[in-house]
């Protein structure tokens, strides 16, 4: 709970804000942005925990969350641009496409680095320019995707 609090707090979402969240797991991020924001994207790529998690917040009345399945790596281009993106899983590398997914003046929040010493990042977008802030230690699972981790080796 911590941890989703701080990543919430970073990515600061207003209430008119669409927001991308990258790794839908239970839905439980996905509902706490759902509170705070208009509308939300959650990328999964395990079909039955999008599934699971959209069954779950279907029933509990939460109609601004959008499910989609695929590589969270590169985004969910079709809803760009976001307000803010928030990625629960850790990258090598801010991934480029989820920076031009990035509204003027949104926020990602992304843990990045090595599998276990990465940093969670707050990369602000204005304009043609990014801010790349590094926050807090952090381990999350790695991000697996065409612009993430690309081998599911340990490490």
């Amino acid at each position: 709970p911590y941890m989703v609090a701080l990543m919430t707090s970073l990515v600061a979402p207003l209430p008119g804000d669409k927001i991308l969240e990258i790794g839908t797991g239970s839905g439980y991020q996905a509902a706490i942005l759902a509170e705070l924001a208009r509308e939300v994207h959650t990328v999964e790529r395990h079909e039955e925990l999008s599934a699971e998690a959209r069954a779950v917040l279907g029933e509990l009345g939460y109609a601004n969350i959008h499910f989609h399945v695929g590589d969270g790596s590169v985004g969910w281009p079709d809803a760009a641009p976001y307000d803010g993106i928030l990625v629960t899983a850790g990258s090598p590398q801010v991934p480029p496409s989820l920076r031009r997914q990035l509204a003027d003046g949104g926020r990602l929040v992304i843990p990045v680095g090595p599998f276990r010493e990465q940093r969670l990042h707050v990369v602000t977008r204005q304009g043609n320019l990014y801010e790349d802030i590094p926050s807090c230690p952090c381990v999350f699972v790695k991000l697996y995707g065409a612009e993430g981790w690309t081998t599911q080796e340990p490490g």
